[in-house]
């Protein structure tokens, strides 16, 4: 099946198959042999991909160049992990906002049985993290505001990422928000069946999930923009 006649804003069952035969056979001999197989399916991946950006910048404004440049390296790093295995098992990438005003990433993940669409801060710095907290202590509600929209729990749930077990230094145990206080990352996702990712609307649905980032997105984006009374850093 060739490439050029294949609609590529959305993912293939091959995508799948490529992957599933990559994880029964994760070595170089093998990933060698059928090198052209993975060429063309990592070409269809960038047009998914292309066809995510240009979603995206239809409602922000996205520094990453291309649908290409966003892709992440098939090819793990082993140097100082415990599996070995050279190759990844999914197809992933991302796409960073444009300017300094605009704080939050977007992220997508397609791997059979655990494909998802995900945003937010991965590994905040020390001073971003401490100011977020400040702004939370200070008053919640925006931020709470947020989190209980019918929007963002139809799409998300509830907010995600790494918790402190105990209370982060500088604040109290019994303070009304240590429960998004204990949060060190913020991450918003999204998943999707095989049968949704294969789906020609899976493009929209990506794209709509990353515009229901946008609120959470502008509040963090304003906090960290400005300090701690308001005004622009």
């Amino acid at each position: 099946m060739a490439v050029s006649n294949v609609k590529q804003t959305q993912i293939h069952p091959s995508g799948f198959t490529f992957l599933d035969a990559l994880k029964e056979n994760n070595d170089r001999e093998w990933f060698n042999a059928h090198k052209p197989a993975f060429l063309q399916e990592q070409e269809l991946m960038e047009g998914f991909a292309t066809a995510l950006l240009d979603e995206l910048n239809s409602h922000d404004v996205i520094e990453t160049a291309s649908g290409k440049k966003s892709l992440y390296r098939i090819y793990r790093d082993t140097r100082f992990a415990t599996d070995k295995t050279p190759y990844k098992t999914h197809w992933s990438g991302s796409f960073k906002r444009a300017g300094k005003q605009r704080r939050g990433g977007y992220y997508f993940h397609i791997e059979r049985g655990n494909s998802f669409i995900g945003g937010g801060f991965w590994g905040p710095s020390t001073d971003d993290l401490k100011r977020v907290r400040e702004e939370i202590a200070h008053d919640a509600t925006p931020l709470r505001n947020i989190l209980s929209s019918p929007s963002f729990i139809n799409t998300f749930e509830t907010l995600k990422g790494e918790q402190l077990k105990t209370t982060p230094k500088g604040f109290e145990a019994g303070h009304p928000a240590i429960d998004l206080l204990r949060y060190k990352q913020f991450l918003l996702v999204r998943r999707f069946t095989d049968d949704e990712v294969l789906n020609g609307q899976f493009l929209n649905e990506a794209s709509q999930t990353f515009k229901n980032m946008r609120p959470f997105f502008d509040y963090m984006s304003e906090v960290l923009t400005s300090d701690a009374n308001g005004l622009a850093l």
